[in-house]
């Protein structure tokens, strides 16, 4: 009697001790919102569409390998800025991106997929990343690349990068539906080592020199002030023209749905016992 006691208890045990693994995988749809040179405040007025698909492989009830796969649309306007010189500036940008991550996922409570009582917990992640982008903008109703522009001097050959690294990060909530399927809800942060999501960085250049490389596209993009009325325009070269001292970032909130494929560790004592 006692014996089997012991076990009743070390089986109980072991469902939130012992490892739960197995893989997930699951889609989430939801909203993105960028940060940087021309949204520097957090404003949440252009956000854009943002789709994922994450894989995990979990080790145990607690901590899982993540491997995150996202696209979206950012955008942003200095004309929906309180700041005068972000209103005088008069840029605006529009990037597609896609993004991926690898990192590790820790749950704040232990998670038994189909259980009663473990079916819920918030939780962190956090990795490395990588995204590529290509910021665009309007003028005459049609949409232009920036990057061979050299809307702030580049020279042909020293253009920035089209993909940058950075970490990944974030928070969220999941909740079993069942033992397969659960309800996830999160925060994802991308922060690049680049400031040039928006195109927009250092100072202006000079517009003769920006002319004759790139001709007068090039100019009115880089310094849109004129389409204000501002005369002389704001573009003095040298002038600063964005801020170099932080990266640029952006950040989703989605929901999604996540099935489970995998299958609960049965400790040595259970494997010995049968």
């Amino acid at each position: 009697m006692k014996g089997h006691i012991l076990l009743f208890f070390l089986l109980t045990f072991s469902l939130s001790v012992f490892s739960q693994k197995g893989y997930e995988l699951g889609g989430f749809l939801g909203v993105s919102n960028y940060v940087g040179d021309i949204n520097p405040n957090f404003s949440l007025k252009t956000p854009g569409p943002a789709i994922a698909a994450i894989a995990r492989y979990n080790f145990n009830t607690r901590t899982s390998l993540r491997l995150d796969l996202g696209a979206g649309r950012l955008t942003a306007k200095d004309a929906n800025s309180e700041n005068t010189f972000q209103k005088e500036r008069n840029l605006s940008f529009r990037t597609d991106y896609v993004d991926a991550s690898l990192g590790f996922e820790f749950n704040f409570f232990t998670l038994i997929h189909g259980s009663r009582e473990h079916y819920f917990t918030p939780y962190l992640f956090g990795g490395l990343a990588i995204a590529y982008y290509n910021p665009k903008a309007n003028i005459d109703d049609q949409w232009h690349a920036l990057r061979y522009l050299g809307t702030e001097g580049q020279l042909n050959g020293d253009e920035y990068a089209q993909i940058a690294a950075g970490t990944a990060y974030g928070f969220g909530i999941k909740m079993d539906f069942n033992d397969v399927w659960s309800f996830n809800a999160e925060l994802a942060i991308r922060q690049l080592g680049t400031d040039y999501l928006d195109d927009v960085s250092t100072v202006y250049p000079n517009m003769n020199e920006l002319a004759a490389r790139h001709g007068d596209l090039a100019v009115r993009l880089s310094d849109r002030s004129g389409e204000l009325g501002i005369d002389p325009p704001i573009g003095a070269p040298g002038r600063q023209r964005g801020d170099s001292g932080s990266n640029d970032m952006y950040y989703s909130f989605r929901v999604g749905i996540v099935y489970y494929i995998g299958f609960v560790q049965c400790p040595k004592i259970c494997r010995n016992h049968y």
